[in-house]
């Protein structure tokens, strides 16, 4: 436990990407399809935007990324958290709470009220995660329309 008083949450970074993605495959115990070095280098470029890393002795155990939206369906300004994970070794430890209060206290220095986020129904953990941080339903319905392949 004596690591995790050496967590550093810090901005997230192009090279940052391929230890993302190893996070996300361990997690989900499958290789991802998503292209973590286009995301990140979109955050990199915006400013505006709130992404971090979590390391521990200067290994990446966790990350979180969100944006900023503006103007979309009766939403002014707003922020949404739209992925993160931690390494399933260092989960439990809090790490994924220090990412998203860094995340909440940035967007508050920032001017913004409401930051969003959606997670599947079924994912009991991740729910409580966030209920813990103290999110609840919003006003919005996510839809879903499949284009098939």
């Amino acid at each position: 436990m004596d690591e995790l008083n050496n967590i550093k949450i810090r901005k997230i970074r192009a090279e940052d990407a391929s230890h993302i993605g190893s996070i996300l495959s361990a997690i989900t115990k499958s290789t991802t399809n998503i292209d973590f070095r286009q995301v990140i280098k979109d955050q990199v470029r915006k400013d505006e935007d709130v992404s971090f890393v979590a390391e521990v002795n200067g290994k990446v155990v966790g990350f979180m990324i969100s944006y900023i939206v503006c103007g979309g369906f009766g939403l002014e300004k707003g922020a949404w958290i739209a992925t993160l994970g931690v390494d399933p070794k260092f989960m439990g430890r809090g790490i994924g709470k220090r990412l998203a209060e860094e995340i909440l206290l940035v967007y508050r220095e920032k001017g913004i009220n409401d930051i969003y986020t959606s997670v599947r129904w079924d994912s009991v953990d991740l729910l409580s995660f966030f209920k813990t941080l103290g999110f609840d339903r919003s006003n919005f319905i996510n839809l879903r329309k499949g284009l098939g392949s």
